[in-house]
């Protein structure tokens, strides 16, 4: 890294750092809240004629949002995107890893797609930063921090690391630790404000090479940091995990997932903890087609995983070729949860994986809860969902669950013995936390709650104290 006196945009990153943290905590303080996505299978007593599915994205109209366009971005690639969104100021920040030194399929024809691509033996991929009040119209500012052909008007941020996943660590009472890295090698750094970095230190007990979204994170529930890479085995490509207590002391690698067969292999998951789960967001290329698409995983632990609906992607690709994600879907890390949709912004790729294509940023959004859910099998309209026993203190029940036409949710509520204890009226209009409506109020304690799905689909349940 070359160390240069920073503009004034660097120091208005800091304010962003404070405004993040600040903002994190009073969520947390504020939060009275208790949801359960009904994707967890834990939660799931019995179910009839009900199957989970993953849910449905829109793809932004603005896509791409932005492309190679500038003389450093050779190739896109994967893009190994990283999205930070700052509630309180409504700004977002992605630190993306182009190839800065490679050859460019920049307008080329479908004819010259078809030649073989080989990269350069000098290829060099960077660290680049971009800005956005609106999280649609990106800026890519000259940071004036490294230098790319004899000028620092760029916005490089650190060249050399492959696959860096950048995270914000909110639990980090350091400053100077705040920001955190993993990349290939299998190597780690931390900073103050995601633009300068601490020298480079090797996870010297992590045997893998981690040429993929190299992805890490606080694990609450473990107490410890985690580290998401990929190893390889007799089925090609696999996820692997290390941990750590201090960022410093890694976990030889553990296998944590791996394909059905040669033909789809996990080739990337950044992971996230989200409503007590922790959620993969896993890229599965495809050997046959050369293609690659976001699928949906998760796990209550960052170590037991399990596949929503395997072979289904969340994000698909498009299906006409050198259309923007003809070939390749790579998620960023992480989503952004808004009050009226989830953004799962991706790198997207127009071409074949190992040919000639150009990438770019790339927004899908879903409905808040949306991830996946249950509904009625195919030519069925009716299905039933009940729960296992779940502790309820007392107070309001919601519901997050879309209703198509003459459908309907009903919900009724048992003992943890099986008794009936009450049914709320019908749920109707597809909404976001929609609150039941009872008779009586329900005493607290161990309760089951059915879930009467007519052509509807149910994702979530929380409690409200």
């Amino acid at each position: 890294m070359t160390s240069h006196s920073f503009p004034s945009f660097v120091f208005s990153s800091v304010l962003l750092t404070i405004s993040l943290l600040v903002g994190y905590f009073y969520s947390l303080e504020q939060s009275t809240t208790t949801k359960y996505l009904l994707l967890d299978e834990r939660l799931i007593d019995h179910t009839e004629n009900a199957r989970m599915v993953v849910g449905t994205v829109r793809k932004h109209e603005a896509n791409p949002l932005f492309i190679e366009d500038k003389p450093w971005e050779k190739r896109f690639d994967n893009l190994y995107g990283n999205v930070l969104y700052d509630s309180t100021s409504m700004s977002y920040r992605l630190w993306y890893s182009p190839f800065i030194i490679d050859y460019s399929a920049k307008d080329f024809t479908l004819a010259q797609r078809l030649a073989d691509y080989n990269p350069p033996e000098d290829r060099e991929m960077a660290i680049c930063y971009a800005i956005s009040s609106d999280g649609i119209q990106w800026t890519k500012p000259d940071l004036g921090l490294v230098i790319y052909e004899g000028n620092a008007r760029n916005n490089i941020v650190w060249r050399g690391p492959h696959g860096a996943g950048i995270y914000y660590d909110p639990y980090e009472s350091d400053p100077e630790f705040r920001f955190k890295t993993m990349f290939q090698g299998l190597s780690t750094s931390t900073s103050t404000d995601g633009l300068k970095w601490s020298p480079p230190k090797k996870c010297t007990s992590v045997t893998v090479a981690g040429d993929t979204h190299n992805n890490t994170f606080w694990a609450p529930t473990e107490h410890r940091y985690v580290g998401i890479t990929r190893t390889w085995g007799s089925k090609g490509r696999q996820v692997a995990r290390t941990e750590s207590e201090d960022f410093v002391h890694w976990t030889k690698e553990k296998l944590v997932m791996e394909g059905t067969s040669l033909r789809d292999q996990p080739y990337a998951m950044p992971v996230f903890y989200h409503e007590g789960l922790y959620l993969g967001l896993l890229a599965i290329y495809n050997r046959e087609s050369d293609r690659t698409w976001t699928e949906l995983a998760w796990s209550p632990d960052s170590k037991d995983w399990r596949r929503v609906s395997p072979g289904v992607p969340l994000i698909p690709n498009s299906e006409e070729p050198l259309a923007y994600d003809y070939g390749c879907v790579y998620a960023c890390a992480t989503p952004v949860f808004l009050e009226n949709e989830i953004r799962l912004y991706y790198g997207g790729s127009d071409w074949l994986h190992f040919g000639w294509r150009n990438g770019s940023l790339c927004l899908a959004t879903l409905r808040p809860d949306g991830f996946a859910g249950y509904e009625p099998q195919v030519d069925e309209r009716m299905a039933t969902v009940l729960t296992r026993p779940v502790y309820y203190k007392g107070g309001m029940i919601e519901i997050t669950t879309d209703v198509y036409s003459g459908g309907s949710v009903i919900v009724n509520i048992f003992d943890e013995d099986g008794n009936s204890l009450q049914t709320a009226s019908p749920v109707i209009n597809t909404g976001t936390d929609i609150p039941l409506v009872f008779e009586h109020a329900i005493p607290p304690g161990n309760i089951k709650l059915q879930f009467i799905v007519d052509q509807a689909k149910i994702y979530a349940f929380q409690f409200i104290d």
